[in-house]
């Protein structure tokens, strides 16, 4: 195991800038996400760790060493790819052997090291079968089981799940989550599901255009968003985003939403009297409240069963509310919605940065 710095790493390819300024700091058995929408960079990252893209400049150190000019085989990493990439002629013990075979490691160094990966991993049972004759999840464990075979220093995933069904993905995050809990070993994990992120990472890494907009751990992250982007890119279903101005009288502090609707904020807030902001509610902030909430117009009502989603207008924009009870709501009705003053994100309308 060991930690890993990364140091104003930067990427192009020709004139286009894909990583700019990237600095993270792992630590030793840390699991961390990097996560953000499709062409933010993450993958490209992970990349660069590996040793599969050369970075533009910067610096990247795993343990004590700079590994930027270490050849991938050398820096002791192993990666998970999203396809399995499998030797379909090869069963499932020589496909996890396979890199100790390479090594010319002894046959019972291999034999110990792929049945104790394969017990972990629940495969013990299907060594001798091909990738032909095993599920999606199988297989994807014997890729995982390929990696833990190497015993390397840390591990790379690259978004394993995108090709699994929801109800795998699901079990597949939490045999990964626990095997990171057993093994301990330093995990670099990239998605752009922000439910994958919040479930199993120590520390997330938001990226936006090749750029870290915010780093910590989840609640953090979900609590104290730095910006608008973070508070719209972690939660689900996402955030609702009000546009309007700040109002102080009196030691109280209001919001003002383009349509006139006030709405009470924390006296504490930042920002000028008159100062365009946004406000941000999570959809399970919401709450009915016939005698100080605000108006709605209910569009469609969504029941799950554990939770009824509600889609409305409120305040001249259209937003989602979830609550956990049972919601008499139909389309073209009217509820009253509130949200607790301390549950209000407050941004500046024109930068996006939190104003706390």
């Amino acid at each position: 195991m060991a930690s890993m710095q990364i140091r104003e790493l930067r990427k192009s390819f020709g004139p286009v800038e894909v990583v700019r300024g990237v600095s993270i700091d792992i630590a030793d058995g840390e699991f961390v996400v990097l996560v953000g929408p499709s062409g933010c960079g993450k993958s490209t990252l992970l990349r660069m760790i590996a040793g599969l893209e050369n970075a533009t400049s910067g610096e990247i150190r795993i343990g004590d060493r700079v590994v930027n000019d270490v050849p991938p085989k050398a820096r002791d990493i192993a990666m998970v790819f999203q396809n399995y990439a499998l030797y379909p002629h090869m069963t499932v013990a020589e496909n996890m052997s396979f890199a100790l075979r390479l090594k010319r490691a002894s046959k019972a160094e291999i034999a110990e090291r792929t049945e104790r990966a394969a017990k972990i991993l629940g495969l013990d049972k299907l060594l001798d079968r091909y990738p032909r004759q095993l599920s999606g999840g199988q297989r994807q464990r014997v890729a995982m089981g390929r990696a833990i075979v190497r015993d390397p220093q840390v591990f790379l995933f690259d978004e394993p799940l995108s090709n699994l069904d929801a109800k795998l993905r699901v079990q597949m995050r939490t045999e990964i989550k626990e095997l990171h809990q057993r093994l301990k070993t330093t995990t670099v994990y990239v998605t752009h599901d922000q439910i994958e992120a919040m479930t199993m990472a120590d520390k997330i890494v938001v990226l936006h255009d090749g750029v870290v907009e915010q780093i910590g751990a989840p609640l953090d992250l979900y609590d104290r968003p730095a910006n608008q982007f973070v508070a719209g890119f972690i939660g689900s279903p996402a955030m609702n985003f009000l546009n309007g101005r700040l109002a102080r009288e009196n030691g109280a502090a209001k919001f003002i939403a383009d349509n006139g609707e006030a709405i009470a904020l924390p006296p504490n807030v930042a920002g000028a009297d008159g100062a365009p902001v946004t406000i941000g509610v999570r959809p399970e902030h919401f709450t009915l409240d016939e005698t100080q909430g605000a108006p709605a117009e209910v569009i469609v009502v969504e029941p799950t069963g554990s939770e009824t989603q509600v889609f409305a207008k409120f305040c001249g924009r259209e937003i989602v509310s979830v609550f956990r009870e049972r919601v008499n709501a139909r389309p073209g009705g009217v509820i009253k919605l509130a949200a607790p003053p301390e549950r209000i994100h407050l941004f500046d309308a024109k930068s996006g940065v939190a104003l706390h």
